[in-house]
């Protein structure tokens, strides 16, 4: 069986199409078709059902994903054991990371880090949903909650707090609650309950009962423009709200505490664009650790 074969399979499994895994590994994609359909000769099997917007993996692919996936973790730890691991900080590394850190956070720091490593290529994904590290829809995530299954590498980034705001301009207006009763009387901006992709996410229940809001926005970038807009009150991470003086924390007292993960797979372990990477994530947060209280 051919090694490079199977490395192909895997970025097409983990990409759910030819033409995307063509490009992530350079490969023409003519070529690449030619090496998974020699795979499945070599195996006497179909791997991969072929679709007009992508593909899908068989059964029998899905039993042979978890083989590959053995495969590669055994190919990176053996290139580790005999000095042939990617020691060269190059090539490109995706992280997936909610729309709040990505945006607020990442986005303005992550030019330091190509500026000091010219050959790397960053990918960000700031969006507000879960990524798939097993297929690779991200080399490094950054999770609100420490994975409990699958062969994965976590690390705890910051705890971080969330509190009520409102714009000052809403508050001249509608009053400054006094008590958590007094929300009720207000317009208040939640998620869309449905697209919540995570328990951790559901924390107005931690703030009253039935929040009940009139404004549901699947996104915190989305939610403090809105509150920013007058829009109503609104549960918002506290790095980001004090980013704008129209903004106002409302009842000070109620503090709402969640934690940022970076993973990745465990066969990107010895990757020394991984690695180099997840360092910069580490030390950026630990150098703005004060803004996270």
């Amino acid at each position: 069986m051919n090694w490079d074969d199977v490395r192909i399979f895997l970025a097409v499994a983990r990409s759910g199409q030819f033409l995307a895994a063509a490009r992530r590994l350079g490969v023409n994609h003519a070529t690449l078709s030619r090496r998974v359909t020699a795979l499945e000769e070599t195996l006497e099997t179909k791997l991969l059902t072929r679709r007009t917007n992508g593909c899908e993996l068989t059964p029998e692919g899905e039993i042979f994903l978890h083989a590959a996936e053995r495969m590669e973790s055994e190919m990176l730890a053996a290139q580790s054991n005999i000095g042939r691991i990617d020691r060269a900080v190059a090539g490109t590394v995706r992280i997936g990371a909610p729309d709040g850190f990505g945006v607020a956070f990442l986005a303005p720091r992550l030019g330091r880090l190509t500026e000091r490593y010219p050959d790397l290529k960053i990918q960000l994904v700031p969006v507000p949903r879960a990524f798939s590290l097993s297929q690779r829809e991200a080399d490094i995530a950054i999770t609100i909650e420490r994975p409990e299954q699958g062969r994965l590498v976590s690390s705890r980034l910051t705890d971080y707090t969330l509190a009520l705001y409102a714009s000052r301009a809403y508050l001249e207006k509608a009053g400054t609650p006094a008590t958590i009763e007094d929300i009720a009387g207000h317009r208040r901006i939640g998620y869309v309950e449905d697209l919540i992709f995570s328990p951790s996410l559901n924390f107005t229940g931690e703030v009253m009962r039935n929040w009940d809001a009139a404004f549901e926005i699947s996104s915190a970038t989305g939610q403090t423009e809105a509150v920013r807009s007058g829009a109503g009150i609104g549960i918002l991470h506290s790095y980001i709200a004090r980013q704008y003086p129209e903004l106002v924390r409302v009842l000070p007292e109620i503090a709402i505490q969640r934690s940022y993960w970076t993973t990745f797979h465990e066969s990107a372990r010895e990757l020394a664009r991984v690695r180099a990477v997840v360092a910069f994530l580490q030390e950026e947060v630990a150098e703005s650790r004060a803004i996270f209280g």
